[in-house]
């Protein structure tokens, strides 16, 4: 039976009457992570920043594989009456948005992978799931002391941040995260080391990775143009992962240069 709860979102720019951009976040975010991003491109365009399924304020589910986000997409834009959009991924985001658009090519307008490829890679988010995992939430009751407990395992101040951004207080009193920690640790190879489905997509596609990130290779770019021949392959300079946000001026400007040329 296919799961027809609808993904939360927040949208700037109702008003505009272009075509819609769709962003979606990566493995253990949520859509606050492109809020200035959200609000920039409002501006000139109807802008949904959504929470993938099990992540932010969108709903639980034991499954999480790439049909299923696809599928979520689907219902997202039926929902919102979205006939065709324009879609950008993050990473996790990015693996959804690229089985959509070969699942449904006819409603993709122009599509925008942000420092991933379509293949399957090597699980590599082991560590900091242990680190979640540890977390005892009975034991720990302040944010700072999550912070310092996931620094014993973390050294990268940049990604506990990241993480505490998921903290929120339960109704009992208590912190949680709002992210399923158990189903994405139980699904993360499906998520993770499987390649998107063979398929291919023929509209404008733009693959924009980090210049100092390894997760789009030089000999990635075959497989890419083979399932998106009208990619093109943009590197961010001073930019690693999270291109959005390393160089967030360059970004946003080369979104903007590929969405809005005619």
């Amino acid at each position: 039976m296919i799961n027809m709860e609808i993904l939360h979102s927040k949208i700037y720019g109702k008003e505009q009457s272009a075509t819609p951009l769709l962003v979606f976040h990566g493995l253990f975010g949520m859509l606050d992570n492109w809020g200035s991003f959200g609000r920039e491109f409002g501006e000139l365009i109807p802008t949904h920043l959504l929470d993938l399924r099990n992540h932010g304020k969108s709903f639980h589910s034991n499954q999480m594989s790439h049909d299923d986000m696809a599928e979520d997409i689907l219902n997202y834009m039926n929902a919102n009456h979205i006939e065709k959009a324009h879609l950008l991924g993050h990473s996790l985001g990015g693996k959804a948005v690229m089985q959509f658009a070969v699942k449904y090519p006819e409603k993709v307008e122009k599509l925008i992978v942000v420092d991933i490829s379509p293949k399957a890679y090597p699980p590599h988010h082991q560590g900091v799931i242990k680190a979640l995992k540890t977390v005892d939430f009975d034991k720990i009751t302040s944010r700072q002391g999550v912070v310092e407990h996931l620094s014993q395992y973390i050294h990268e101040p940049a990604v506990i941040q990241f993480l505490a951004k998921n903290l929120y207080w339960t109704e009992e009193k208590k912190l949680n995260w709002r992210f399923n920690l158990d189903t994405l640790c139980s699904e993360y190879n499906t998520m993770v080391a499987n390649a998107i489905t063979f398929s291919i997509f023929n509209g404008e596609t733009l693959f924009i990775g980090g210049e100092k990130s390894n997760y789009i290779l030089p000999q990635d770019e075959f497989l890419i143009k083979q399932q998106f021949p009208n990619a093109k392959i943009l590197k961010v300079p001073n930019a690693a992962h999270w291109v959005q946000a390393d160089n967030s001026k360059y970004f946003n400007q080369a979104v903007k240069d590929f969405l809005l040329k005619n």
